[in-house]
């Protein structure tokens, strides 16, 4: 085992990373590069394809050169990516018709309205199918409005997928998918596990441009990285970035979740091999293994991280994020002051697109401390929204609740939202969990490492010291504020 290492690619939306895992799924190097964010006058956000791809070349051969070890022992490679993304290339040529319409932008925004507007039980159907609300967040919208505008429309000699397909297609020659990726695309049935042609047809996008849809651990096929390589290495693992990042946490059963805190913050929690559909919350797959898939519950939040961005940049409350903490815990513990922050709307499970941000419940007492406690507990309850309607939606009971990302080196912040969800909060003190869920599959699938994801990740563990009294009442403030901010 010792002698094999795998390669990780974790394809986010502002840059490339490249990862090499010893045979004990060690990280012994590390090599990233940014991207272009093309920002129109209009907001609509893209990234170029072949940047990407060569991006993508360039630090695999840093991280493997920065590991100091031959490229003839990279035994396989996973790839975790950006989700929602979405391109259209030539099959024959290899050549994208245009740029990827990153999952920020919106330009599709027109097109769902019509889909709505012609068909009022659209809307329901496609939930039902999907697991996901109409919304140009998702790939399809993005597809049809790049076949639109290139003039492509109708053209079976296209391919129109997700990042990981385009990577997977320039590696390898092959065109697939992963059940993660494709159960975000807005075109798949979480039900029947295919691409479901009444989607196709309401979106205006032809099946046969869509990729084969395999197992997150299947053989995408083999690559030699041009030249890189000796001989080339298996693609044998792929997942859309949060569900990779849910693996490498190891929540790996029903009932066990994971929060990434960014710049907004991503709820994920495994309900099991039985899609559970909810209202409020979307659902997709997890990933698939071994001809087994397991689905997820999943809530996005617009403002998390960009809160106490809003505070440094906008108000100069503070100097930095670590400054929130500090001024949060000396803050006056039982003022009445709750921040909203739909500064653009509110996601999950409110669904408002329109709603305005707040600043509720202030007294002569409130101060500058009193404000950013407000800010920093605004995260909390947000994601404290999602989990509990999952729990009341679905009724899955949480095992585990799981942390990553920035936002995790503030202990007031993780301390508040173990009391708030009366839950246990474990913070991994890893950073890198996309491309570890990747790698390890990888590797798994390989035999290199072991069939079980050992629980070795150092993690800090919250537990809840808020009485239920104390809860209720900061709860329902919130439930309060959160109401006038949508009306």
């Amino acid at each position: 085992m010792s002698g094999h290492y795998i390669l990780g690619i974790d394809q986010s939306t502002a840059g490339t990373k490249a990862l090499v895992f010893n045979g004990e799924g060690v990280i012994v190097s590390r090599r990233d590069k940014p991207h272009e964010q093309k920002v129109s006058d209009r907001g609509w956000v893209s990234h170029d394809p072949e940047e990407i791809y060569r991006n993508t070349l360039e630090v695999c051969a840093d991280a493997v050169r920065a590991a100091g070890i031959d490229a003839a022992v990279i035994a396989g490679i996973g790839i975790s990516n950006q989700r929602e993304t979405a391109l259209v290339w030539e099959r024959k040529s290899g050549r994208p018709v245009y740029d990827a319409v990153v999952w920020q932008c919106a330009r599709g925004e027109a097109l769902c309205k019509a889909i709505a507007g012609d068909d009022a039980g659209a809307e329901e159907n496609i939930r039902r199918r999907t697991g996901l609300r109409l919304s140009p967040y998702f790939s399809a919208a993005k597809i049809a409005w790049i076949l639109e505008h290139a003039g492509r429309k109708g053209d079976k000699s296209l391919c129109a997928g997700t990042m990981d397909s385009w990577l997977i297609y320039k590696l390898t020659g092959s065109f697939k998918t992963d059940y993660s990726n494709a159960s975000r695309t807005q075109l798949f049935n979480s039900n029947s596990l295919q691409w479901d042609d009444e989607l196709c047809r309401l979106f205006s996008i032809d099946r046969e441009t869509l990729a084969e849809v395999c197992d997150s651990n299947s053989v995408f096929g083999e690559t030699d990285l041009e030249g890189l390589l000796p001989k080339p290495a298996p693609v044998h693992a792929a997942m859309g970035d949060s569900h990779a990042a849910l693996f490498g946490q190891g929540c790996l059963e029903k009932g066990m979740g994971k929060v990434t805190y960014g710049t907004g913050s991503s709820v994920m929690i495994n309900s099991g091999e039985t899609p559970e559909f909810c209202r409020d919350i979307s659902t997709s797959l997890a990933w698939g293994i071994n001809g087994k898939v397991d689905y997820v519950l999943e809530g996005n939040i617009n403002y998390s991280g960009a809160v106490i961005k809003w505070l440094i940049e906008d108000l100069g409350l503070i100097g930095s994020a670590r400054e929130a903490a500090s001024l949060a815990a000396g803050a006056h513990r039982d003022d009445t002051t709750y921040l909203v922050p739909a500064f653009s709307g509110l996601g999950a499970p409110h669904w408002k697109a329109d709603a305005k941000a707040s600043l509720t419940g202030m007294t002569r007492a409130t101060g500058k401390a009193e404000i950013v406690k407000a800010a920093e507990e605004s995260i909390a309850y947000q994601i404290a929204d999602v989990v509990n309607t999952a729990r009341e939606e679905a009724g899955i009971e949480l095992l585990t609740l799981r942390a990553d990302g920035g936002a995790t080196r503030d202990e007031y912040l993780m301390q508040f939202q173990s009391d708030i969800l009366n839950l246990p909060l474990e913070v991994s003190e890893n950073e890198e969990l996309s491309a570890i869920g990747a790698a390890w599959m990888a590797g798994m699938a390989l035999g290199l490492y072991p069939p079980a994801l050992p629980d070795t990740m150092k993690r800090r563990r919250y537990i809840p010291a808020m009485d239920a009294h104390e809860r209720e009442r900061r709860l329902s403030g919130w439930r309060e504020a959160v109401a006038k901010a949508l009306c």
